[in-house]
């Protein structure tokens, strides 16, 4: 038997969601939970669940808090995050946080099945079109709270150097120089950088870093 908690506050959504989930398996056993308090209170009674349904945009403490809780009370409860916000950013942030799985809500229920058939077989999902060009507000962004790191936007430490520097105008040949690398390798790291935020410019890459509040 499988065993879901899906955690999402609309009940329409969860409706259909469990519709989804029951055609997985003969045997579906589905909890639902409209909060991030009211799952912890599940939690706290029952850890036997083989995934848990994530919602980011949740009443009170979001998804993202809800997820850092998951993975350090409940490391071995497997999370997909499954969200209408599914900007780059997002999706690095979330699976840099521990989340195995990042499932757009625009997906149908064929695409649903199959991103949770992957993710309960022990792999990484992640939407395979969240590298995008950013056109002026056509991406939604889920609001963040306090800033985030480089890091919990999929940035290796060196690549948030390199965005700190770009964020001050420095040239690729003045960042080679600060950081004491060759203007090749700093190109090499702009181009990480673009691909983790999911744009292909220096002016998209500042517009995101602003929009998340990425602590450069």
């Amino acid at each position: 038997m499988l065993k879901f908690l899906i955690v999402e506050d609309h009940g329409l959504v969860r409706e259909g969601l469990v519709r989804v989930l029951c055609q997985l398996d003969a045997n579906v056993s589905v909890v639902e939970a409209g909060s991030g308090d009211q799952a912890l209170q599940v939690l706290e009674k029952d850890e036997e669940f083989d995934l848990v349904l994530l919602d980011l945009a949740l009443p009170g403490m979001d998804g993202f808090a809800c997820l850092e809780i998951f993975r350090n009370q409940y490391p071995s409860i497997p999370v997909a995050i499954l969200s209408a916000f599914d900007d780059p950013l997002t999706v690095n942030r979330v699976l840099a946080n521990g989340a195995l799985g990042f499932i757009p809500k625009a997906y149908s229920g064929d695409g649903l099945i199959k991103a949770i058939r992957k993710v309960l077989a022990g792999h990484i999902f992640r939407p395979d079109d969240t590298v995008a060009t950013l056109l002026g507000d056509e991406i939604p962004v889920l609001p963040s709270n306090g800033g985030v790191t480089p890091e919990e936007c999929g940035l290796t430490e060196r690549q948030g150097q390199v965005l700190g520097l770009m964020a001050k105008g420095k040239s690729n040949r003045d960042i080679a120089q600060q950081l004491g690398l060759s203007e090749g390798t700093v190109k090499i790291h702009v181009t990480g950088v673009f691909k983790a935020l999911g744009v292909s410019s220096r002016t998209q890459a500042m517009v995101m870093a602003s929009r998340y509040g990425i602590k450069l």
